[in-house]
């Protein structure tokens, strides 16, 4: 068995092979996209032995399980805390890393997490977009009704603040109201009467 260390990071992946006697067999990256990983399947399958490769969990990790997991490898996602607590090193590289988590896969002492299946994980996801969605629902409803209450008491009895401002804008229109009759009233009572000479 072929044990590889995988340290991803944002523009490629170190890679370390060992053998299953521990010698290091290779060394080279890859980039972490599928074209990439399935590159990386086709140069580790030059040696026709089962796989198994350690990769820390972060962002990316589980893509890169699932893309090798595709093509037969056994991948297993290490916890990075407890990696750092098996491995405290001064010195550290990604290079470096690749091969702590190829040694501990050799060793059998990676500190695996569950990762569930991509049938429960596609369930999981529906489940939770259902829950966001109906929050967002129960927001919006309890938001309109509270509009709605908040509208019909103001109307009926507006509150201190309220009266103040209401009781201003309501003289406003009130006297702008009682110009605009008595204007519209005097123009139709000029229309309305004869005109003298």
């Amino acid at each position: 068995m072929l044990h590889v260390g995988l340290d991803l990071s944002r523009k490629r992946i170190d890679v370390c092979l060992i053998s299953d006697q521990g010698e290091l067999i290779d060394r080279f990256t890859a980039v972490p996209d599928r074209d990439g990983l399935h590159g990386l399947a086709r140069r580790v399958a030059v040696y026709g032995e089962p796989v198994r490769a350690v990769v820390e969990s972060m962002n990316g990790a589980r893509f890169v399980h699932d893309e090798l997991t595709g093509h037969g490898w056994e991948v297993l996602v290490a916890d990075a805390q407890k990696v750092k607590g098996l491995a405290p090193l001064a010195c550290k590289t990604d290079k470096i890393d690749a091969r702590v988590l190829a040694e501990l896969s050799f060793r059998d002492l990676v500190p695996a997490i569950w990762l569930p299946k991509l049938e429960l994980r596609r369930e999981r996801e529906i489940s939770r977009w259902r829950l966001h969605l109906v929050k967002h629902r129960s927001a919006f409803i309890e938001t309109r009704t509270t509009c709605l209450v908040v509208g019909r008491e103001t109307a009926a009895s507006p509150g201190p603040s309220e009266s103040r401002c209401g009781s201003k804008l309501v003289s406003r229109c009130s006297s702008a109201a009682s110009r605009g009759k008595a204007a519209a009233g005097a123009s139709r009572s000029g229309a309305c009467r004869p005109s003298r000479r």
